[in-house]
């Protein structure tokens, strides 16, 4: 499940990120353990070393060009389990996915998740990843009781909460050395059902005061955007709100109540290979947006949903990097991911980014917009209290380094900043300027890491 990896002979290969852009030649080293791990770090020579899970960083936080690039997926075992505290201890190379086959028959499951759970548990700190229940459960660290990080000088060190180091490998994009093993803490849940709730919302304003409302209601809550729509319609979304469905508000003939914690995860068919790309244009994208938001009821209540088709979306479509089915965002040359957060208080810089995108007409289906909570403690941790939007781009979109470099400087402006993890081509005095804790963040790695042995082409292009 390494995608998004090109093997040339035994240990080169040509990596991307999930965007599949920028790709960069490495040598990949694939330990079983924590010697072999720490061997491939000693040997990783001038370039470095920067560990890799599961590929779905869309950017170039896991490529290493010139250097080396280790595989964590072998370390991939469940070490733990107390299922009275619901705690596990498990390899950082584990999936999300294999937890999720693993502790939900047993009526536990994590607690932040992002829109796929093919993600490893170390991608997952690395990142800081976020789910669409931030406002209530925060973003991944916060969820994480100890861990047990390769450094630089070789030491296995086993890191607690509240410490700096800690804190800085939160979010802090594997720079901080090789997470081998982590310690979470679960929730518990009683079926493997979310009840949703669904709504429209006609424009910018009424899809953010809605959003606000549902943090008082709900444990999730998401608004699919629509970045085509101008005019009063400008930001009208699709928004969905749901809970853990609780075994007593099952119906009672319905089918999960013989098996309440099943998981049967959906997956649509892979397109043919010979579908070609681009077979999507603006025109088609911009239908397609209008059929969906009209075809949503304006409110619908109590819907039963699989947990996986309600937190994952992005896993209903194999490969959905590549599929024709996206081919208007994703075409041959690749999509640009773009992720930012504004404060609360700065609502109208949210919207002249919105009509920004929606007057350049740029086809960007699948946008979604959400709410943060208080943020985590690491520096470069990307949640802050305010509105964030995801989105991707056509890389091939003429002008579009341009047109981000104009929205950073309005995220920027507003005390805003981007997500590491989805980025590939922020400037390094922008970065500057949206995390002001990033000089704290290059003293602990200058002290930690002298010789710069974990790099990353997001490091040096970032000067991390």
């Amino acid at each position: 499940m390494a995608v998004e990896t090109h093997v040339l002979d035994d240990d080169c290969a040509t990596i991307t990120g999930w965007g599949r852009t920028a790709p960069t030649l490495a040598r990949v080293r694939r330990p079983r353990g924590p010697s072999e791990a720490a061997e491939a770090v000693r040997s990783s020579g001038a370039r470095g070393a920067i560990a890799r899970g599961l590929g779905r960083a869309y950017g170039d936080a896991a490529q290493n060009a010139g250097g080396t690039v280790l595989d964590m997926t072998g370390l991939d075992r469940i070490l733990a389990l107390d299922p009275i505290a619901g705690l596990v201890v498990c390899e950082a190379g584990i999936g999300l996915h294999r937890l999720t086959e693993t502790l939900l028959p047993l009526g536990w499951f994590v607690p932040v998740t992002p829109a796929t759970r093919y993600v490893t548990v170390g991608g997952a700190i690395g990142a800081d990843v976020h789910g669409t229940n931030h406002p209530a459960s925060g973003s991944f660290g916060r969820h994480v009781t100890a861990l047990e990080l390769l450094t630089a000088d070789g030491t296995v060190r086993t890191v607690a909460p509240g410490t700096p180091l800690f804190d800085a490998t939160t979010g802090g994009m594997g720079l901080t050395g090789v997470i081998l093993t982590a310690t979470l803490r679960l929730r518990p849940v009683e079926t493997s059902l979310m009840t949703v709730d669904t709504e429209r919302a006609p424009g910018l304003d009424e899809t953010m005061a809605r959003l606000a409302a549902a943090d008082r209601r709900y444990g999730h809550s998401v608004a699919r955007i629509d970045l085509l729509a101008r005019g009063a319609a400008t930001g009208r979304a699709v928004l969905t709100h749901g809970d853990h469905t609780p075994y007593d508000a099952l119906p009672r003939r319905h089918r999960a109540r013989r098996a309440p914690l099943a998981l049967r995860p959906a997956r649509l068919p892979a397109p043919p290979p010979y579908v070609p790309g681009g077979l999507l244009g603006r025109t088609a994208a911009g239908l397609l947006e209008e059929l969906r938001y009209r075809g949503t009821p304006r409110a619908r209540t109590g819907a039963l949903q699989p947990l996986t088709a309600f937190l994952h979306p992005h896993d209903g479509v194999p490969h959905r990097n590549r599929t024709p089915a996206r081919a208007w965002s994703v075409p041959r040359a690749g999509s640009v991911p773009y992720q930012f957060v504004v404060p609360y208080g700065q609502e109208e810089a949210l919207r002249k980014v919105v009509r920004l995108i929606a007057d350049r007409r740029c086809a960007a289906p699948g946008a979604v917009l959400q709410r943060f909570g208080a943020g985590g403690p690491g520096p470069l941790s990307f949640p802050l209290p305010g509105w964030t939007l995801a989105l991707d781009l056509p890389a091939a979109l003429p002008g579009l380094g341009v047109f981000l470099d104009a929205l950073d400087e309005q995220v920027a402006e507003a005390g805003g900043r981007v997500f590491l993890a989805r980025d590939s081509r922020v400037r390094p005095e922008t970065l500057a300027a949206m995390y002001p804790r990033l000089g704290e963040f290059r003293a602990l790695r200058a002290a930690l890491d002298p010789r710069s042995a974990f790099t990353s082409d997001l490091s040096r292009r970032l000067d991390l």
